[in-house]
């Protein structure tokens, strides 16, 4: 009798703990809303309990369409978890190896010839980053990988330092490519998105793009919308929902092993024998309640967050298609917040 009331006691304090919780987080993205400064979609997750998942605003403000739970946003960076696990899954079949270079799959410049696949995998390869020197709209990978070719050396050697480098995911892409013989969408569908039922999730392709997705603005409600047509470092659309499928996928080992799991969560080391705050495709944070990772996206009028607590199986997904409004590093902050 006293197991059982004890049991009751304990199970209705979880659940004022999780109410409080919830409307704890509601109150934080309605807050954020009325500012003007999120319009968009967001799901958190507190111990393996969804404890919010709700959408605010508009997907098309001219056509004054809703946002609901299954219009894809443009993720940008947060791409970049997809690009590692799919490199990956080729290691998990035998068709590369880490260290590896990278020239053995596609031609590269005479000065990057020797940078390796795990070097690209945690920006320690010293190839320059294309995004703050190319502004062009439809930019595709083979214009980013000319461009490099007209470079003439590493911007430090492979290994010593770490700099993010979306040019270095680019070339990931591209070698995701020449292995499977497939596009970089065609891939990620069949090994990643079908399996896992991400249903709202595709790579943005311009023959061929969805018409519910979320249309980009700025600040002012101006259009702001994707425009560029690289992959590896960015491409994919999706919903917090299926960002949460991945999450599971990652937790369970449906997708990689785990000692690839491990690896992907190990902070790189450098050259000097110090280490950086990445892994393969994620940024780590470790503290003494755990280890937790997190990436975010941000191009044109849209920006991502993901964070992911591996110990308490907790998780914060925002979506945004009014970027330059919407304050990342506090909603983070403010949302974390939330779930202590």
């Amino acid at each position: 009798m006293k197991t059982s009331l004890f049991t009751l006691m304990l199970s209705l304090s979880l659940i004022l703990q999780l109410s409080s919780c919830e409307k704890h987080s509601r109150n934080v993205i309605q807050n954020y809303y009325d500012k003007g400064e999120f319009n968009g979609s967001v799901l958190v997750v507190n111990n393996g309990k969804t404890i919010c998942d709700t959408t605010l605003g508009l997907s098309n403000i001219e056509k004054n369409i809703k946002l609901d739970k299954t219009t894809p946003f443009y993720i940008a960076s947060l791409s970049k978890p997809f690009t590692a696990v799919s490199i990956m899954l080729l290691q998990q079949k035998g068709l590369l190896d880490y260290d590896d270079k990278a020239s053995k799959y596609i031609d590269l410049p005479a000065y990057a010839r020797n940078v390796s696949i795990r070097q690209l995998l945690t920006h320690t390869s010293g190839i320059r980053d294309y995004e703050s020197i190319i502004h062009k709209k439809g930019l595709t990978n083979q214009e980013v990988l000319r461009w490099l070719s007209g470079e003439n050396k590493l911007q430090f050697p492979s290994g010593s330092t770490f700099e993010y480098s979306n040019s270095g995911f680019i070339i990931l892409s591209l070698i995701i490519e020449k292995i499977s013989k497939q596009s970089y969408g065609a891939f990620l569908s069949e090994h990643i998105f079908v399996p896992l039922g991400m249903k709202n999730t595709w790579v943005y392709e311009s023959a061929s793009a969805h018409k519910n997705r979320a249309t980009g603005y700025n600040k002012d409600k101006q259009p702001d919308d994707y425009s560029i047509l690289t992959t590896g470092d960015g491409g994919i659309y999706s919903t917090p929902g299926d960002l949460y499928r991945f999450d599971q996928a990652l937790r369970s080992f449906k997708l990689i092993n785990k000692s690839n799991t491990d690896l992907m969560y190990t902070p790189a080391k450098l050259s000097d024998g110090k280490t950086s705050n990445y892994g393969f495709g994620w940024f780590i944070d470790e503290s003494k309640g755990g280890k937790s990772v997190s990436h975010t996206g941000g191009l044109s009028g849209f920006r991502a967050i993901f964070w992911r607590d591996l110990k308490h199986n907790s998780c914060i997904i925002a979506l945004t298609n009014q970027g330059d409004a919407f304050p990342v590093g506090d909603f983070l902050k403010d949302m974390k917040r939330t779930l202590e």
